[in-house]
C-alpha cells in the first residue's frame, strides 16, 4: 500500500495544479494526507475538496524533518510518497513509476526527476538539467556511482520511502533547517540500503531564486552541514562539486548567447559560496544574525545556533 503526504502552507494557484495532477494519477492514490500549517489562502479547503485527509500542524511548529516524521505516524502504508505543494506531477504514472523502484527489496528510498516549471528562468533550467538527468540509477555505499556527497542526494519535493528502512534509521530528524531527505538517505546508505533515482518518475518543480535568496538558501545548507557534520565526514565535502556546477552554468549561459546571464551566474555562484561558508559558522554568528541571513528563519526561533 502507498500513502501520499504533502506539507502545505498557503499553496496558492500552483497548489491547485499540484492537486489536479495528483487526481490524474493512474492508478489513483487512495491514502492522501496533507500536513496543514495554518494556510490563510483557502489551501485547506482545497485539500479537502480533492479528497485529502487534513492534519493541522500547530502554528509555528512546522519543521522539515519533524513534521514529515509526524506524518509517518498518521498513515499505515508500507511505502510513503512525499510531494511538495509546488511540485506538479508531469505524467499520469509518475507515482507508479517512482514506487516501482521498491520492487527491489533492497531499495529503501527513491526520488524522481525534476523538470523546470514552464516559467523557469535560465538558471532554474540549468539547475534541474544538472541535478536531474535522463538516466536512472540505483546506488549503495559500495557502488562507484555517484561519488562523493552526491551519493546521498535526494529531494522530498518528490520522493518515496520504505517504512521499514525509514524506521530503521529513526525516521527523519526532528529538527533540521532543511535537507531532511539527504539526512535520511545518508543514514539508510550507512545501514546497507540502496537508493534509487527514477528518471521515469517526472515532476515539474523549480525556483527562480534571486541573488539574495540563493545566498540564504546556501546559508541554510551550511547550517545543516555544520550541525550534521558526519555527512561530510562520511561522503565528502561539496565545494568541488559546487565549483564544477558553477563553471558549467556559465558555459550553459554562453551557449545560449547570454553573456549578461553568464555574469549574473558568476555572481550567484559567489553568493552561494559566501552563504554556505557563513552557514558553517552560524554558531559563531549567533541566533540574531543567523535568523537575518537564513532562508528558513523560523528554525532559529526554536533552536540554539
Amino acid at each position: 500500500m502507498v500513502a501520499l503526504v504533502i506539507p502545505v502552507w498557503n499553496g496558492g494557484e500552483r497548489y491547485r495544479e499540484c492537486l489536479e495532477a495528483v487526481a490524474g494519477q493512474v492508478p489513483p492514490v487512495s491514502e492522501r494526507l496533507v500536513m496543514e500549517s495554518g494556510s490563510k489562502d483557502g489551501s485547506r479547503a482545497l485539500s479537502l475538496q480533492y479528497g485529502f485527509r487534513v492534519h493541522d500542524v500547530a502554528p509555528g511548529t512546522f519543521n522539515h524533518g519533524g513534521t514529515r516524521s509526524d506524518a509517518m505516524q498518521l498513515v499505515d502504508d508500507d511505502i510513503i510518497v512525499f510531494l511538495t505543494q509546488d511540485a506538479i506531477l508531469d505524467d499520469p504514472r509518475a507515482i507508479a513509476n517512482l514506487v516501482a523502484a521498491f520492487d527491489d527489496p533492497t531499495v529503501g528510498a527513491a526520488y524522481g526527476r525534476q523538470l523546470p516549471h514552464r516559467d523557469a528562468n535560465l538558471f532554474a533550467e540549468h539547475a534541474r538539467a544538472t541535478s536531474y538527468t535522463a538516466k536512472s540509477y540505483v546506488t549503495s555505499m559500495e557502488a562507484d556511482f555517484p561519488v562523493g556527497i552526491r551519493k546521498c542526494f535526494a529531494s522530498n519535493s518528490f520522493a518515496a520511502y520504505r517504512r521499514t528502512a525509514l524506521d530503521q534509521v529513526g525516521g527523519f530528524p526532528n529538527s533540521v533547517i532543511l535537507s531532511e531527505d539527504a539526512y535520511a538517505v545518508a543514514r539508510m546508505l550507512q545501514q546497507g540500503w540502496k537508493v534509487a533515482y527514477v528518471a521515469e518518475a517526472k515532476v515539474r518543480h523549480s525556483h527562480n531564486y534571486t541573488l539574495r535568496e540563493e545566498f540564504s538558501r546556501y546559508f541554510d545548507i551550511g547550517v545543516f552541514h555544520d550541525m550534521e557534520s558526519w555527512i561530510l565526514e562520511t561522503f565528502g565535502r561539496p565545494e568541488g562539486e559546487g565549483a564544477r556546477i558553477a563553471l558549467n552554468q556559465i558555459r550553459f549561459c554562453l551557449s545560449r548567447k547570454r553573456p549578461g546571464a553568464a555574469l549574473r551566474s558568476a555572481a550567484m555562484s559567489g553568493a552561494k559560496f559566501l552563504g554556505y561558508k557563513l552557514g558553517l559558522q552560524h554558531a559563531r554568528l549567533g541566533v540574531k544574525w543567523s535568523r537575518r541571513l537564513a532562508m528558513h528563519k523560523g528554525f532559529f526561533r526554536t533552536t540554539s545556533a
